[in-house]
């Protein structure tokens, strides 16, 4: 279609169609995307400007010249700006200039050819019709609480107009990206495009169909909502939003509250008045720490991990075919994580019929085509072809070193072993290697099909190209990979030890088990802590004890007998539909426990129960650094939160620490040591960096 070009300036090119009468406004920002930024805010305020001044314009559409819409606020930017205000000012300009848009009184359309977040969707939405280019890759959504704020831009007032309370609800507290169908279905978006073409022609028409097109929120008399905000209906939706929200987090992120209040405040008033509204909670939420911290670590460090900024890059992994040994959960787990990237796997195991209950499950969730990759053998011989080994065998050493000498000399002089190891040293394992520079540690979590993280751990043979074909392999099946140093039980499965154990210990010294579960809610964690015991099991937790003491010596403590009491009652875990929690109906605290312990504590203190699973855990993560397993502080930090679910609110251990304050927390370990044992010892390191008055994250 031929365009008139009229001006231009950093973030926006303006056009007119052939007749003149429709403004195309193509959002083209240096670089590889749209960000919200200053030159941004001042670019769009400058192309409206040019548009009012055309009067023959009957309507308007807003584009990219890139690949995505716009990717909402430039994150980087946020992070570098000492004055949380100037964000907010920034937020609030770029509100007067899409309401500028809104009300222009011409029709404007988004031409959405990629996906919009955030302030970009936000931008959309004040748009009086959103059409999209179909493609795979589309997404779109409101992901703001995820970081710590509420939508900024209008979202929380716009969004539950336009489609409804509930689904706005839903959509915004729970950070929902959705596909295109999901958008179209939910009202996101108003229609999709097969071509460019298609594209273009569905905007021109509608222009031309809706030349006094205005908002709901613009009409009079008003169009309401679905559920008025002070029904008896929206009075039920909003109460049960508050309940889950506690049910979710209780109450530790402050963002989803906040949202919340800015929906329930906002739509009892004009759209005008609700964007105050909406502008005073932002405004909190920008001001607040948890913001900082999220953004810091669920953005800026988890995208230096995406990019393997400071680690070995490779160009050519030379990884096509994967052998995976053990056909248990995760075996059938990784092979469905390795053919669904792409490559070819060969599963083995000993047992026909571990391979066939792997095989049912992978093609539960694989297609044909990709099933088609995957093959189950029992014989080691079919391993020869394979570029890449990982071991997902029993935890036992002796059995790992088994696999180790009957198989490696099959294989090519290339090939990389790995072993999915969750606790023992790589450096052990790689005593019975050939070839110990090709032998690595690959920690999947369960169930790998889900979890996104990949502990990565080098023992001291370990080469680097190693590393960076592992890497290479991790960014091509889309796991996020921290690299830690060797040692017993790595980095998160020591985090991840010491939060259930010291749960266990905290019901054997009389805690209630309610209580104690509630405290970690309370304090952010994800999952509390005895019910995601039951679900690793007890029984493995007390073959991993027994494993450990040969690393760390004789371990004893009153939250190991009791465990060891509940295994030999038959309550092994959630497999056996009886573990700290019964599981024959609604899952609830086995009563029985009380009649286990000898007495119960009498000052049941929520913030002390919260102290110990959270200190413990920071115990651990110094006491990791100290070793030299941490290589950097971001691998901490997203180790943590998507490896064993610390608190993600606070963005990470080491983000928690610095807030507690590193001298108080010295001093609290040091009186929980006295108290309760040396596992809370503050290490070296961490009294150093207090005296020396250092951060973790400066």
């Amino acid at each position: 279609m031929e365009k008139n070009h009229v001006t231009k300036n950093n973030a926006f090119h303006i056009f007119l169609n052939a007749s003149e009468t429709i403004c195309h406004m193509e959002m083209k920002m240096p670089g590889r995307s749209n960000k919200i930024n200053p030159v941004f805010v001042e670019d769009l305020r400058e192309a409206i400007d040019v548009m009012l001044a055309h009067q023959e314009i009957v309507g308007v559409i807003l584009s990219s010249g890139h690949n995505d819409f716009c990717v909402g606020a430039d994150l980087d930017m946020v992070l570098a700006t000492n004055d949380p205000m100037t964000i907010n000012n920034l937020v609030k300009d770029l509100c007067l200039e899409i309401r500028r848009l809104e009300t222009c009184n011409k029709p404007v359309v988004a031409l959405l050819t990629g996906s919009a977040f955030g302030g970009g969707f936000e931008i959309a939405l004040a748009c009086h019709r959103r059409i999209v280019l179909s493609s795979p890759r589309f997404r779109i959504g409101l992901p703001e609480v995820s970081l710590g704020l509420i939508p900024g831009a209008g979202g929380t007032q716009r969004l539950p107009r336009l489609i409804g309370l509930q689904p706005a609800l839903e959509s915004i507290l729970k950070a929902k990206i959705l596909d295109e169908k999901a958008a179209l279905s939910v009202g996101f978006i108003d229609e999709i495009a097969g071509t460019q073409e298609e594209l273009q022609e569905k905007a021109e028409a509608w222009i031309e169909n809706n030349p006094r097109h205005r908002q709901p929120w613009d009409q009079e008399p008003l169009k309401s909502l679905e559920s008025l905000p002070h029904s008896e209906e929206a009075r039920h939706i909003f109460m049960m939003a508050v309940a889950a929200l506690e049910k979710k987090n209780a109450g530790a992120m402050l963002a989803p509250q906040l949202a919340l209040s800015a929906i329930q405040e906002g739509l009892r008033l004009t759209f005008n008045k609700g964007m105050e509204v909406e502008n005073r909670y932002f405004l909190q939420t920008i001001l607040g720490q948890q913001s900082k911290d999220m953004i810091r670590t669920l953005w800026r460090y988890k995208s230096d991990i995406e990019k393997q900024e400071g680690l070995p890059h490779i160009e050519n992994a030379r990884i096509k075919t994967v052998g995976i040994i053990g056909a248990g959960m995760m075996g059938a787990g990784l092979a469905v994580v390795c053919a669904r990237a792409g490559f070819r796997v060969i599963l083995k195991d000993i047992a026909q019929k571990n391979l066939d209950h792997a095989l049912e499950r992978c093609s539960s969730q694989c297609k044909e085509e990709v099933m088609a990759r995957i093959e189950a053998v029992l014989e080691n011989q079919s391993l020869a072809s394979c570029d890449l080994i990982i071991e997902a065998v029993f935890e036992n050493l002796e059995l790992k070193h088994q696999m180790l000498q009957e198989i490696e000399p099959l294989l090519k002089s290339d090939a990389i072993w790995a072993s999915n190891t969750s606790a023992l040293p790589i450096t052990e394992i790689a005593k019975k290697s050939l070839r110990p520079d090709k032998l690595i540690g690959l920690h999947y979590f369960s169930p790998p099909e889900k979890m996104q993280l990949v502990e990565i751990i080098c023992s001291k043979n370990t080469s680097e190209e190693t590393l960076a074909r592992c890497l290479a392999f991790s960014k091509a099946t889309r796991k996020l990979p921290i690299v830690v140093n060797d040692a017993y039980a790595f980095y998160t499965s020591r985090i991840f030890f010491a939060y259930i154990m010291e749960a266990a210990e905290l019901v054997a010294e009389g805690y209630d088990p309610l209580l104690i579960e509630w405290a970690a809610k309370k304090s952010g964690m994800a999952v509390a802590p005895l019910q995601v015991f039951d679900e690793v099991a007890l029984t493995l937790m007390v073959h991993a004890i027994s494993e450990s003491e040969r690393y760390w010596g004789k371990y004893e403590s009153k939250g190991l007998e009791l465990i060891k009491k509940l295994v030999a009652l038959g309550r092994t875990g959630k497999a056996a539909k009886k573990g700290f929690y019964d599981y024959g109906g609604k899952r609830q605290i086995w009563p029985g426990l009380k009649e286990l312990v000898a007495h119960q504590a009498k000052n049941q203190d929520i913030t002390y129960l919260q102290k110990r699973l959270m200190l413990i855990q920071c115990a651990q993560v110094a006491q990791t650094i100290e070793l030299g397993i941490i290589k950097q502080n971001r691998d901490a930090e997203v180790g943590a939160i998507f490896g064993i679910g610390f608190a993600p609110q606070t963005g990470g251990p080491l983000a928690y620490m610095d807030n507690y304050g590193l001298q108080s927390l010295v001093t609290d370990l040091e009186m929980l040591s006295k108290t309760c044992g040396d596992r809370y010892a503050p290490a070296n390191t961490l009294r150093q960096r207090a005296k020396e008055g250092h951060r973790f994250n400066e």
